[in-house]
Order: structure tokens, then sequence, then C-alpha cells
């Protein structure tokens, strides 16, 4: 098939964007590279740097694609706090663009990368693909919420196939954002680097961290579903984030000072998935243990100090 990843530049559309050629897909890239590196685009694919505001430009690029995997957003909460009109602007409008051009240049097929964050405050433990969507936290979560909401409705209105995706803690080699605001990359420049490590709530919350060649693969095994998916993509396994910590310390061989952080406004004490139906209907399944996961962290930010 032929496959436009937008945001294909990013942690995990780089990730996508390789699985997709190892398996003989035709792919193009498109990032507009505000905080994607082009350098993480596989060279087996064609990129090309546009913005997803830029419709006509979707209209030119478009045509002769059989499906479309969404990635392009901007993800940093914070930020999102910040700078709420920008975050509207770009990642809800942005993929009304997209999904208008896809509609113009007869291209209804869209994999759309969403978040865990849409169920807000979790009335239960796992999470189920029908648990009811929660109040947000934060207008990054509400743009998460929208984006959805217009993929569904271009499945209803114009008969769009859709695959959504609600990721819970990605995590792995390659994850580069600047600035860095994901727990694991953080705690493990702090690690390499001897310095005092961040943490929040004393690293009580639990949270299900899924590495990023397991959630790689749970774009590609979609593709050729018809109609409306929606599926959690996590390991079913939650993890205490200080014991995450004591994993990176065991692994490096040493401990440095944690530097408490206290609480933080917006977080769930606890995010942890059923992936059964994932599992029940594709066939996926996680191979890359917690410990296995952060040793090849580990390892790739060892091998780019420039990172840490």
């Amino acid at each position: 098939m032929k496959i436009l990843v937008t945001g294909g530049a990013g942690f995990i559309g780089s990730h996508v964007t390789r699985l997709l050629c190892d398996q003989d897909h035709t792919v193009t890239v498109i990032d507009n590279l505000s905080s994607g590196h082009q350098e993480a685009v596989d060279k087996r694919a064609d990129f090309i740097q546009a913005d997803l505001l830029d419709q006509k430009k979707l209209e030119q690029i478009l045509p002769g694609h059989d499906g479309v995997i969404h990635m392009a957003s901007l993800i940093e909460v914070g930020e999102s706090v910040k700078k709420p009109v920008e975050f509207v602007e770009n990642n809800i409008l942005g993929t009304a663009k997209l999904l208008e051009a896809m509609r113009k240049t007869g291209v209804k097929k869209i994999i759309f990368s969403s978040s865990a964050c849409v169920y807000g405050k979790p009335t239960k433990i796992p999470i189920t693909e029908e648990d009811s969507l929660g109040v947000q936290e934060n207008p990054y979560g509400i743009t998460k919420v929208t984006m959805e909401q217009f993929c569904i409705l271009y499945n209803q209105l114009f008969n769009f196939d859709v695959v959504i995706l609600r990721y819970f803690n990605p995590y792995g080699p390659g994850e580069l954002h600047i600035p860095e605001t994901h727990a694991i990359p953080n705690f493990i420049g702090a690690a390499l680097s001897k310095k005092p490590l961040p943490l929040y709530w004393k690293g009580e919350q639990v949270r299900d961290f899924i590495y990023i060649d397991d959630l790689a693969k749970a774009h590609v095994l979609p593709l050729n579903l018809g109609g409306l998916h929606i599926y959690n993509v996590g390991t079913e396994t939650g993890v205490k984030v200080i014991d995450v910590v004591k994993k990176i310390f065991e692994i490096v061989g040493y401990e440095v000072a944690m530097d408490d952080k206290g609480e933080r406004k917006g977080d769930v004490a606890e995010l942890v998935a059923s992936a059964q139906k994932i599992k029940k209907e594709l066939g996926w399944q996680t191979n890359t243990s917690l410990r296995e996961g952060l040793e090849k962290t580990i390892e790739f930010f060892r091998s780019r100090p420039s990172a840490i």
C-alpha cells in the first residue's frame, strides 16, 4: 500500500515509517519539522516538509495514496495550557484540513494517533474502549477528543475507514522532544548525566508504559480494516513510576538524587489499559518487557550524549 504518514519525523512517526518500509509499503512522510527531526526519517520513505494547515499542499500530495496515518500534533501538556489557541489551530484545524483534503482527493482511510488522556480521570482500572470520555484537564486533551470526533464524523458523513489508537505511555529510543516532558527520557537523561532526577508525586502514580516497537505494530496491523474501530494500545500492566526509576538505577549501576517536584495539576493517579480488543481483533501483542525496553532506551541515550 502507499501510505502518507503525518508527523513522520517525530518519535513515534519515525518508528512507524521504518516498520512500514520494512513491510514493503510505499511511504510518504510529511512533517513541518517544528519538533521532528528529518534525519530520523527512514531513507526509503519520501520526505516532504509541509504543514497540515496548508490544505492546498495536502491536496497536491495525497492523490495516489491508499491511506493516512495521522500523528502530526503538538503534544506538550504544559505548553497547551500556555498556548491553547496554538494547540487548537495546529491540532484541530490541522486535522480538519487534512480530512477535507483527503475527502477532496478520494483518500478515505485514516489511522489516527490519539491518547489515553481522552478518558480524563478514569472511573475504573483497567480502562476499556467502552468507558466514557472524561472531563479534560488541559487544552491538549480537548484537542485529542475533538480530533477523534472529526475522524468519527468523516466516517459517518463520508464513509471514511477510521481507526483510532489510544496510546498509553510510549517510550523508547529516538525520543528527542524539545523540551522533553515525558518521564522516562527525563529520568534516563538525569541518571546518565548524574543530575537530580525530577519526580512528581514521589513516583506513586501508576502508568502503563509501552515500548515503541510494540506501539508501531499497532499502526500497521489495521491498514486493511474497513469501517470505524477504536483501540487502546497498552501493556495491561500498571507500574509505579518510582519502580521505573529503580529499574533505571539497576541498569546504569548507580543512583542519583531525587528532585522532589511535589504534586502536578492534571495528573491522574492511575492509567492502565485493557488491550483485549486489539488483541482479539488484530492479533496484536507486546513483545518487549519493561526492563528490556529500558535497557535499549538507555543504550540509545548513551550513544547520543548530546540528547541527554
